[in-house]
């Protein structure tokens, strides 16, 4: 079993390395790293020794002065390699750098020669290193004004303000969990690289992913339709911008009922997209679900008796707790990386209704059991 540390193991694209890595249990062995073990050297070092593999992905993107930027990524590299040599590893480092290698700027500077220091560090210890040139990351969970221009205009979108563009380029781009999938990847392989570039999975134009963004809030946060989605990478890009719905106030949803003498109608859905609808009934005092996705698209609407859904980011302790009644139905969407349950805690049958944008394939199944 390898084991393996991510140092930024809280940042955007180390906690979602961390928490895939936690999904093969009986392969990889997660090896625990803080921020502080940085400012630490007796603790940097243990952190050393007990990895086969560390994926250095700490570093600091943006600051008012690019000088710091430089000096902090340079220092992090260094302290690194001090623990390495100190305890004498030869583990496998993988090292994240930027596209912006090339470009005039600090930043990019502070990436490229990392990543040279760390590959003289592999020839002359014997340990493996692999430097990965990763063009622009997307996904949920980054930090707006700071990871990506999707997590900017995301956050803006949601919150209903209004995203300026500074310049319209053609972004290259990849979504984090195809770039953890290249990182997973390369840990399996086990061979050095000390400069191997990441393809982009997706290119777009600035005033495009503004278009497909305010598109996703008109439809799916001012309406409830789940909108078209072309392919994989506005699938993503759609993901992305759920995870920035205030959800703890957006949900739960009601419906419109239509009520006549002969009952009650209630709109589910409308999909522009396909996928499956199910239909469960559930006795008083049991739970369904207790897991999670990291890429479906799923909608569970209660129509009679009393239900909570229960909701927890992955990784973290906080627990959204919605309570809905069929008196007056209404839904709540799961989004991905967030662990789901339903329990009945009426008195009579529940009934609810289960939307998902895809069929279900039990070779590649996309539910990871967690409890909420």
């Amino acid at each position: 079993m390898l084991r393996i540390g991510v140092t930024g193991q809280a940042g955007f694209v180390g906690k979602h390395l961390y928490n895939t890595i936690g999904l093969f249990q009986e392969e990889f062995e997660r090896i625990e790293f803080e921020k502080d073990f940085f400012e630490d050297e007796a603790k940097l070092s243990d952190f050393v020794s007990q990895c086969d593999v560390i994926v250095h992905l700490a570093a600091m993107n943006r600051h008012n002065d690019p000088q710091v930027i430089y000096d902090t990524n340079l220092g992090l590299v260094q302290k690194l390699i001090n623990a390495l040599n100190k305890t004498n590893s030869k583990a496998h480092v993988i090292f994240s750098s930027s596209t912006q290698e090339e470009r005039d700027n600090l930043y990019g500077k502070s990436k490229k020669e990392g990543r040279e220091l760390m590959a003289q560090w592999a020839k002359t210890s014997g340990g493996k290193f692999t430097g990965m040139i990763i063009p622009n990351v997307f996904g949920p969970f980054g930090h707006p004004n700071y990871n990506s221009v999707v997590a900017t205009f995301s956050h803006k979108i949601a919150r209903n303000e209004t995203p300026t563009i500074e310049v319209d380029g053609d972004l290259k781009l990849i979504y984090v969990g195809e770039l953890v999938d290249e990182i997973l990847k390369v840990i399996k392989k086990g061979e050095s690289n000390e400069s191997l570039i990441v393809p982009h999975t997706a290119e777009s134009k600035v005033s495009n992913l503004l278009a497909l963004l305010e598109r996703y809030k008109s439809e799916y946060q001012d309406k409830g339709i789940i909108p078209q989605l072309e392919n994989k990478f506005e699938t993503n890009l759609f993901n992305t911008f759920r995870c920035y719905i205030d959800i703890p106030n957006y949900f739960p949803v009601k419906f419109t009922q239509h009520t006549d003498p002969r009952g009650a109608f209630v709109e589910v859905i409308r999909l522009n997209v396909g996928g499956q609808v199910s239909f469960s009934t559930t006795v008083p005092g049991i739970t369904r679900g207790n897991h999670f996705h990291t890429r479906k698209i799923e909608r569970f609407a209660v129509i009679k008796g009393k239900a909570l859904i229960q909701l927890r980011q992955i990784g973290t302790d906080e627990v959204l707790d919605f309570y809905l009644d069929g008196n007056e139905p209404a839904y709540v969407d799961m989004p991905i990386w967030y662990t789901h349950n339903i329990k009945n805690v009426g008195d009579e049958e529940l009934y609810t209704i289960f939307w998902i944008n895809e069929f279900y394939d039990p070779n590649d199944p996309d539910t990871y059991f967690e409890n909420v």
